[in-house]
């Protein structure tokens, strides 16, 4: 039997990135973590968006320059590395760790396709409670989702053979849109109720609690059963 792949973003689907980069604003500024993380959001995809590719924890850092710039804020040199430092500390939402262990019973594989550097990938692992057969990096395709980049190298390496490939994601911008143009199966984790098409989405669940059920019905769509 081909394998079944299911890929995940990272943060935002499976870690609480809103939270980390929040609680990080807070330690910098006091009383403007809900301000840094609308700041922050806006300069990291300018920052993304840039030539030269640069590793992540560069964008984070000059996103967090920016943010303070855009806040008046004084950001003293040495605490533009916050976030680099903080990342590997943010916490998976509460719940992961009962989704994907039923999928997992399932036979479900598992990959990361994440917007982040190695080094920082790998100490976030530690922190999901399930372990991933492929991770597909920033770094790997030196791109930055929306690009297809992540996509294309994880189908010429493990989808073209897939039994069957559904990717999960909470970023719209991010991965449902180019899933969507790239005819790759998607589930849209919409966490925050967002207003986006939905259309857009094969599924649309509003946390992973939905996911077996939803992974269950596509895959039973796929075949026909």
């Amino acid at each position: 039997m081909a394998d079944r792949w299911l890929t995940f973003d990272c943060f935002g689907t499976l870690i609480d990135w809103s939270h980390g980069i929040r609680t990080t604003g807070e330690l910098l500024f006091p009383g403007k973590g809900d301000e840094f993380v609308a700041a922050y959001i806006a300069d990291e995809m300018a920052v993304e968006s840039e030539a030269p590719f640069k590793r992540y924890r560069a964008v984070l850092t000059e996103a967090t320059r920016r943010a303070a710039k855009r806040m008046a804020l004084d950001l003293k040199p040495d605490d533009a590395t916050a976030l680099v430092s903080t990342i590997p500390y943010w916490p998976p939402f509460g719940d992961v760790g009962p989704a994907l262990a039923e999928l997992r019973k399932e036979g479900w594989r598992f990959a990361l396709l994440t917007n982040c550097d190695r080094d920082i990938i790998a100490l976030t692992q530690r922190r999901l409670p399930a372990s991933f057969d492929a991770v597909v990096t920033a770094e790997d395709v030196a791109a930055y989702k929306p690009s297809p980049a992540h996509f294309r190298l994880f189908q010429s390496t493990f989808g073209s053979s897939a039994g069957a490939w559904i990717h999960v994601a909470q970023s719209y911008f991010h991965d449902i849109r180019p899933t969507h143009e790239l005819g790759i199966t998607r589930i849209w984790v919409n966490r925050h109720g967002e207003k986006d098409d939905p259309s857009l989405a094969d599924a649309v669940i509003e946390g992973l609690a939905g996911l077996p059920e939803a992974v269950a019905s596509l895959a039973r769509s796929s075949t026909g059963s």
